[in-house]
């Protein structure tokens, strides 16, 4: 049996070859790259060298809050899945890294039947916004303007304000299965996998009424796994070691050398962020430690 690792990218190509090179012939990687990314052929040619990777996919051009991430998860889940040796899946972006040893990630995943994801009920009071309802209630046109241009940013947060002042809502049909959140980032057995593909194709409305939410990969698996017979399964510990603070120039946090003693403790299996100059030195450890047999 195999596992597979499905991969978001749009960024710091050379740390994404780190990724591909630590996993072996018992993994299969599955890569989306933005569309928009100024990725070279010379470079999708040496990614696409490797045998264990099994696709380089551009389809869709991602802007971050928007819905193409999460198109961009299902067509790699849909893809990933086409080889029945692959039994568990792990979801990372390009700015991820494993923190064990492609020896233990065999050992602890191989025929196991827990979903790791983490998930809360929406609305939660530990989030901003109503509890996180008005990033589904209210029209955020993340799709169509890119917030990492700060004028288009300002004309959608106007957008939205323009929406509070006029007391408008997108209403949430009774149809809909109740809502819950949560971190992106998971690890999930093939029985629960097909399952979310399965049902997206047979539910299309759910996966529509997603549109202009404010990154709807933090709602979407949750949701669909919650309310369904796998939620018996799931392990709200997703696996990942992430630090929230702002440290490094970013939030999350670039990871330091000052992360490594509790990274290399912690039971994740991977940790983000890492890819900028403040992460050298951790991942030339983290390759010591994970690399050596």
């Amino acid at each position: 049996m195999k596992q597979a690792i499905l991969i978001t990218a749009y960024k710091d190509f050379n740390h994404l070859e780190e990724i591909i090179k630590f996993f072996d012939e018992n993994f299969e990687l599955y890569i989306h790259i933005d569309k928009k990314s100024n990725v070279s052929a010379i470079q999708l040619s040496r990614f696409q060298s490797y045998l264990q990777v099994k696709l380089i996919s551009q389809k869709y051009k991602v802007n971050w809050g928007g819905i193409n991430h999460l198109k961009s998860i299902l067509y790699l889940s849909e893809q990933a899945l086409k080889n029945p040796l692959n039994s568990y899946f792990h979801l990372i972006s390009g700015q991820d890294y494993p923190i064990k040893k492609a020896s233990y990630f065999r050992s602890f995943f191989d025929n196991k039947k827990e979903e790791h994801i983490e998930f809360f009920s929406i609305p939660n009071s530990g989030l901003n916004g109503n509890g996180g309802l008005e990033r589904i209630e209210y029209f955020n046109f993340y799709d169509i303007l890119n917030a990492k241009i700060s004028y288009q940013n300002r004309l959608i947060k106007s957008i939205i304000n323009l929406q509070k002042k006029l007391n408008f809502k997108r209403s949430i049909s009774l149809k809909m299965p109740k809502i819950y959140g949560g971190s992106t980032w998971w690890s999930l057995s093939r029985d629960c996998l097909s399952y979310v593909v399965e049902f997206t194709k047979l539910n299309a409305f759910v996966l529509r009424r997603f549109n202009h939410t404010l990154c709807s990969e933090e709602f979407y698996f949750q949701t669909v796994i919650m309310n369904s017979i796998f939620s018996k399964k799931v392990v709200g510990n997703n696996l990942r070691y992430i630090d929230w603070h702002a440290r490094n120039g970013s939030e999350p946090a670039f990871l330091d050398n000052s992360d490594y003693e509790k990274l290399i403790k912690s039971d994740a299996f991977f940790a983000r962020k890492i890819g900028n100059t403040h992460s050298i030195g951790l991942m030339n450890k983290i390759k010591t430690f994970t690399l050596n047999k």
